[in-house]
């Protein structure tokens, strides 16, 4: 916001630019030239035409006991040279799932910035108005929000913070902003968030990847988020010289110091010892006895809510959680009396749901996921539209959060961000190990519902979906599990501890929520999230070192149930057989206007797909109608060569000379006069044949450059009964 700007001087004012190179790439800062009411804006574009705009508004201070921050990132379809909608309604609609992605990939790194106890409305909009649609550019996002803060006036705010992306070989390679087609050949996916200092968000996808190529790519993301924040801290100083900053403050609400006081000397560590060993309900229910004895102590009066009753329970909560916090670092005894590296008891279950295509049960202590498989044919495959050219998705994941799991009582209001993310991730973790369309044609859809949650249920289901995939009879090609790991941090000392399978409570008392999903051989996704200033690499170092134990015990108990996928698939599942089509022979498939590929889905029963590179797919609600479908096709596709033998159908009599027969689509050949193979002379065809009449035909001859095929009729000899004279009585 340019503080001093009014309709008549407007024109006059000094917009600020500056380029920086980043890794290579040129990337530039611009701000003072659009979104001149918002409190603060900024402008990032490289130099193949990406243009970001991100504005930052400051409100009102709002009630309540959380942060009231939005973000939002918008795809505008102009930003691509794309009209999109449908044919009824041209204007952007409701976010895609990639807008939604990107909207939680800002969100996280931005909310831990601000101070804790901040209560002013905050909405950070994020939007890219032009696209070279080679690469995503949504991740600067995150340093688009960082300067546009700072720019902001918010003096509260602790950043610069920053992301990138990048992607890597198997040989460690490294490629930072890299385009779709790179993204697409990857051995691994990362995108990285954090300041000067430490790494503060992690999204990730790869194909079993190592723990050192791992730390070696978020090193290396590491040292290119340091430049951009120092990028954004540079031109805060060249705007600085040309426009004041707004003055905005933000409302912090923080705990009475004094309430605190109180309620330290009033807990004492038989009621906090109290509290530990419980179940996720019965915690939360003495916490809550211990809150409402705490406040009658201290002499609360509930007419005048002095003190306020606000401050008591989180004064509460605050010693609670402090000397849990200090219990784990002291004694390596956590919550529920599991040591750090425990993982709670683990069963699967599998099949579940008779009717279905794949099910499985995942458990892990109170946590439960029920995984569903749904197995399709091509005409299923899911098309995606949004800013950038339609593309499709083979395989889907969708992960559910009913209130029930937790144990209240909310109204349905469609999915939300958390269940979008949560199924992203588990999509990402499982890609890795799907076979190849070639070998398996199916489209797969999974859900994973989560009916009871203590805690990690999106590790849960990437768990359950593993199951449910094999139990579907889906040859992936190895078991993957996934772990939520956390930390206890003490500023003060550095001393910290990694926690395996973190629960519910635990997530409230940690400082980390990392999610491991991983093969026995490497790692193919993470999630992380920080409430800290951010992570050191020994402690991602010592994250990845235990998930290795955490997953290989998840794993061997999922054996237990089964090792490996099934060999055949549900009854239930459609069958779906392949050939491939080369282009030569695709008209012979498809048929005039087409002809053949119609009458081959109504004769069978099936539906066929035949794709431009070739791939044809036949989707059968039997095997018999598939195999038929296919042996039709292949029928098609051969070559007629000598000796080959065929049911063909008599389609023309020629009188004196011979008769045509169709013996496959679009294939015919003649049986000569000569070559019905009766002793006698023909005079006229018509007296050993009729149209209509199907015959037994075996190749003799075959003229390629004259598209002819010689056929002689196969008479069938017929079989005469042996006689058998009787011996003499």
């Amino acid at each position: 916001m340019i503080v001093w700007l009014k309709d008549r001087n407007a024109l006059e004012r000094a917009v600020v630019t500056k380029s920086y190179t980043v890794a290579g790439k040129t990337l530039t800062f611009e701000s003072g030239r659009l979104a001149l009411f918002a409190t603060g804006s900024v402008v990032i574009r490289d130099e193949v035409g990406n243009f970001l705009l991100t504005t930052t508004g400051i409100g009102n201070p709002k009630d309540g006991d959380f942060f009231p921050l939005t973000v939002e990132f918008q795809e505008k379809y102009y930003a691509n040279g794309k009209i999109g909608g449908n044919r009824f309604m041209k204007r952007e609609g409701r976010p895609s799932e990639a807008s939604i992605l990107n909207s939680r990939v800002i969100d996280r790194p931005i909310r831990p910035m601000f101070p804790k106890g901040t209560r002013t409305d905050t909405q950070i909009i994020s939007t890219i108005m032009s696209s070279s649609g080679l690469s995503d550019f949504g991740w600067y996002g995150v340093t688009g929000a960082s300067l546009s803060v700072m720019l902001a006036g918010v003096t509260e705010f602790e950043g610069p913070v920053a992301a990138v992306r990048i992607a890597s070989d198997e040989a460690g390679n490294m490629i930072f902003d890299p385009t779709f087609e790179q993204i697409a050949t990857a051995h691994l996916d990362l995108t990285v968030a954090g300041t000067l200092d430490a790494i503060t968000m992690v999204e990730s996808q790869g194909s079993e990847v190592s723990n050192d190529l791992m730390v070696r790519a978020f090193e290396y993301a590491h040292s290119i988020i340091q430049t951009l924040c120092q990028a954004q801290l540079d031109f805060m100083a060249e705007y600085k010289k040309v426009h004041a900053l707004p003055e905005t403050t933000l409302t912090v609400v923080d705990t009475d110091a004094e309430v605190l006081e109180k309620v330290r000397a009033i807990v004492t560590e038989d009621q906090i010892q109290a509290v530990y060993g419980l179940g996720k309900l019965e915690f939360h229910d003495a916490l809550h006895d211990l809150v409402e004895s705490t406040a009658a102590a201290i002499g609360y009066d509930e007419e005048t809510n002095t003190p306020k009753m606000a401050d008591i329970a989180d004064s509460v909560k605050d010693v609670v959680k402090a000397h849990m916090r200090k219990t784990v670092l002291e004694t390596r005894t956590r919550l529920d009396g599991r040591a750090t590296d425990e993982v709670r008891p683990v069963r699967a279950t599998a099949p579940v749901l008779p009717r279905t295509h794949g099910s499985a049960l995942f458990e892990r202590g109170v946590t439960q996921v029920l995984s569903v498989t749904t197995l399709g044919g091509p005409s299923d495959i899911q098309i995606i539209d949004d800013m950038y050219e339609e593309d499709t998705k083979r395989y889907v994941h969708h992960y559910n959060f009913p209130p029930f799991s937790v144990g209240e009582v909310k109204p349905l209001r469609g999915v939300g961000r958390r269940e979008v993310g949560h199924g992203r991730l588990a999509e990402k973790a499982l890609e890795p190990v799907l076979p190849k369309e070639s070998d398996f044609p199916y489209m797969i859809r999974v859900v994973s519902e989560t009916t009871t949650c203590n805690g990690s249920s999106s590790m849960a289901s990437v768990c359950g979906s593993t199951m449910s995939l094999m139990d579907a009879g889906v040859p992936i090609k190895a078991m993957v599990a996934g772990v939520a790991m956390g930390m206890i941090y003490d500023e003060d000392t550095g001393k910290y501890e990694i926690l395996a399978d973190i629960q519910a409570q635990e997530d409230f008392l940690g400082d980390m929520d990392f999610k491991v999903a991983r093969t026995d051989k490497g790692i193919t996704a993470l999630q992380m999230d920080c409430k800290i200033a951010g992570l050191s690499m020994d402690v991602i170092r010592g994250v990845f070192a235990k998930s290795v134990d955490a997953c290989g015990y998840i794993m061997g108990e999922m054996k237990k149930c089964l090792a490996a996928p099934r060999v055949e698939l549900s009854p239930y599942a459609p069958f779906l057989l392949a050939v491939f089509v080369p282009e030569e022979k695709m008209r012979e498939v498809i048929g005039k206007g087409g002809e053949t590929i119609q009458g081959i889905e109504k004769d069978f029963g099936v539906e066929v797909n035949l794709e431009d590179d070739g791939q044809c797919t036949i989707t059968a609600k039997t095997q018999e109608a598939g195999k038929a479908a296919l042996d039709f096709i292949k029928n098609i596709l051969k070559d007629i060569e000598v000796g080959d033998v065929y049911e063909g159908k008599i389609v023309k009599i020629l009188d004196t000379v011979g008769a045509i027969v169709e013996i496959a689509k679009w294939k015919e050949g003649m049986i000569h006069i000569s070559k019905f193979g009766v002793p006698q002379r023909i005079a006229n065809v018509n007296d050993v044949a009729k149209v209509g009449e199907v015959v037994k035909v075996k190749v003799y001859a075959v003229d390629k450059e004259k598209g002819r095929i010689g056929l002689e009729k196969i008479v069938e000899t017929p079989v005469v009964a042996e006689t058998v004279t009787p011996p003499t009585i």
